[in-house]
Parts: structure tokens; sequence; C-alpha cells
């Protein structure tokens, strides 16, 4: 019976490697820059639903100048992966992430609010801003639902959707 056990972890850790891979950045900062927005739409949700208005706005505050040098990080990722779309992507993204993150504290129902909202006081204890992406990267706060660093789409690929555009 242990054998059979050790197996069936053995098999579940084999079939989750593809999974978490998935969710890599071939890029470190790319991975810390999704990461971060995963953080401050978790604080959002959480103002939002909880009703901790005031202390998203301390976040908001605290590391005002750190969360707009990631936005502007996303920002570049966008436009690198997707041109004149860029916009588009991004906003696209930012929504997903949100419902995702939402979604999952209505799973919570009751138990979100308190089971998360002490996260706010894990962020706002962190000594300074260089810090935050550290936090953001320990929480693992991207949700599975969410694609984040997705591969450049082949030329073949593109060719052909291209032509796929063009019959219709």
């Amino acid at each position: 019976m242990r054998r059979l056990m050790s197996a069936v972890a053995a098999l579940t850790m084999l079939s989750a490697q593809p999974v978490l891979a998935a969710r890599q950045c071939t890029s470190l900062a790319d991975q810390s820059a999704f990461e971060v927005q995963a953080l401050r739409s978790e604080l959002m949700v959480l103002a939002t639903g909880c009703h901790t208005d005031e202390q998203y706005n301390a976040f908001i505050r605290r590391f005002q100048a750190d969360l707009q040098g990631n936005e502007k990080s996303i920002n570049a990722y966008f436009q690198h992966r997707y041109g004149r779309a860029a916009q588009t992507e991004h906003d696209r993204f930012v929504t997903d992430l949100a419902n995702a993150i939402s979604r999952q504290g209505s799973d919570l129902g009751g138990d979100f609010c308190p089971r998360n909202g002490m996260i706010f006081n894990e962020v706002l204890a962190l000594e300074n801003a260089s810090e935050l992406a550290d936090f953001a990267a320990g929480k693992d706060l991207v949700p599975a639902s969410v694609d984040i660093c997705t591969p450049m789409p082949s030329s073949a690929a593109t060719t052909r959707k291209a032509a796929a555009a063009q019959k219709r």
C-alpha cells in the first residue's frame, strides 16, 4: 500500500510539472512583474469585497513608485508581445486576473475576507519596497486559469491566422 501511495504521489508531481512550467516566464523580470500585478489585483479584490479600502490605499501610497514601475514593465511586455494590440491584450489580462481572483474569493464564501485579509498587514509590514517582488513571488497569487508569459506564436501560426482572417 505504501508503494502505491508513493507511486500516486510521484505521478501527481510529474503531471503537475508541465502546468507549473507553463506558468513560468523565461525572464525573471517578467515573472516578477506579473507576480506583483497579481498581488495588486488580490489586494484590489480584497478592498472591494471586504471593505478594506483604507488598507488598499495605504498599500498604493506606500508602493506607488514601485507599482508605477511595475506597470511600465507590464506595458513593455505587452507592447513587445502584441504590438498594436498591446493595450487590448493588457486590459484583457488585468480583467481576467481580477475575475479569476474574485472567483476564488467567491468559492471561499464568507471565509474569503478573514482568510485573505491578513495579507494587508503582511505587505504593509515590509521593510522597504525592494521586498515587494519577493513577497509577491512567495504568495503564488497568479491563478492557474490565467496565462502569463505565453510563448510568441510561430511565424507559421501567425501566417495561418492572417490567411484565415483574410478569407472571412
